[in-house]
């Protein structure tokens, strides 16, 4: 099931554009673990994994949605997109220092008078696959991995879940530096276990590379996973397409099902005569009908072991005797009763099958 969210940062610089509008370019949503309240008013820990918050699907998601004053106590949808949005995202969603970023326009007079009073943390909108899964990110413990994130708007708020850390900013206030010419805005990073101050220059430069590993990782996986898929399709269609010329081959067209059904009829025409009204056509192949013929003429016959040719050539001789002499099936007077064992008979029978068919 798909759970609604919200994250928070701040705007980090803007500028306004001949028209009055604001243009921002901001920090929105960062691996993390945060806290979201249940319906019942309990709070659990949620993680934001680099893996899920920097995959294609979830910064491609944060392209071209609605910027709301606040968030919306529904999802932001086109019916009514008119009422919530208060300007749009642009399409450059992408990772940088850590931090999935986009830039975006804020339209609505009122809500950039606003951020120029200092209204001015970012906090995205979102639906998750919310898992339950324990573990601890950079220190934190959690007992649920948000998965399957999809940006559905990006809100301006006044205070945001993610701190200071993700705000609107102009550029002149972005680091304030005291009277000794040291950075008031020292932050900590923990190494080795280990917590240090250092510049957040410094910080954002590690978090740089930290988020140049990570997706690089993400973008390979995502890469293996896609190449398998298609190999693994590949794969299906050839074996649909030999299913499929194997039915081909098994299935008779209806031009060569007319020429069976004629050469079948012919060979029962031919043979009853010689056979008798009371032998059983049915379930006989042509060689069996052949072979009982050619045994109505010759008693001692049996056909094991005799090539095809040979008991097709005795059979039409047979055959040709009954049509020209109308010789019984039976008797002393039956259509054949000479010994075609020879190699000198048997190509005299074959010569006159094919000249019969010519």
């Amino acid at each position: 099931m798909k759970l609604q969210r919200y994250d928070t940062s701040y705007i980090k610089d803007y500028m306004e554009t001949p028209e009055g509008y604001l243009t921002v370019n901001v920090p929105i949503t960062r691996p993390g673990v945060f806290p979201y309240q249940r319906q019942d008013g309990t709070v659990q820990m949620e993680a934001k994994l680099p893996e899920d918050i920097f995959s294609d699907r979830t910064i491609y998601s944060a392209r071209s949605k609605p910027v709301t004053d606040g968030h919306p106590n529904e999802p932001v949808t086109i019916d009514n997109y008119q009422t919530y949005a208060k300007g749009m995202s642009h399409t450059d969603s992408r990772v940088e220092d850590f931090k999935l970023y986009i830039s975006l326009t804020v339209t609505d007079k009122t809500l950039i008078e606003k951020i120029h009073d200092g209204y001015n943390e970012i906090s995205i909108g979102f639906l998750s696959d919310v898992v339950a899964e324990s573990g601890i990110y950079n220190g934190d413990q959690y007992e649920y991995v948000q998965r399957n994130v999809e940006i559905n708007h990006i809100a301006i708020v006044e205070k945001g879940r993610a701190g200071p850390e993700v705000a609107i900013r102009a550029d002149s206030d972005a680091w304030q530096i005291d009277e000794k010419g040291g950075n008031t805005n020292m932050v900590k990073i923990k190494i080795e276990g280990t917590e240090y101050e250092v510049d957040p220059a410094v910080k954002a430069h590690i978090d740089a590379l930290k988020a140049k590993e990570e997706t690089a990782k993400v973008k390979g996986d995502s890469a293996d996973a896609l190449q398998g898929r298609l190999d693994a399709l590949d794969l299906t269609i050839k074996a649909k397409d030999q299913e499929i010329a194997t039915l081909k081959e098994q299935v008779l067209s209806a031009d060569e099902l007319d020429k069976q059904v004629e050469v079948r009829v012919k060979l029962i025409d031919a043979a009853k005569p010689l056979l008798g009204d009371s032998f059983d056509f049915t379930g006989k192949t042509d060689r069996e009908i052949k072979e009982a013929v050619i045994s109505t003429t010759k008693q001692d016959f049996k056909g094991d072991g005799k090539s095809d040719d040979y008991i097709n050539a005795f059979f039409d001789a047979a055959v040709e005797q009954v049509q020209l002499n109308g010789f019984s099936s039976t008797g002393a007077n039956s259509a054949y009763t000479g010994d075609a064992g020879g190699d000198k008979d048997l190509q005299a029978l074959k010569n006159e099958r094919l000249n019969m068919r010519k």
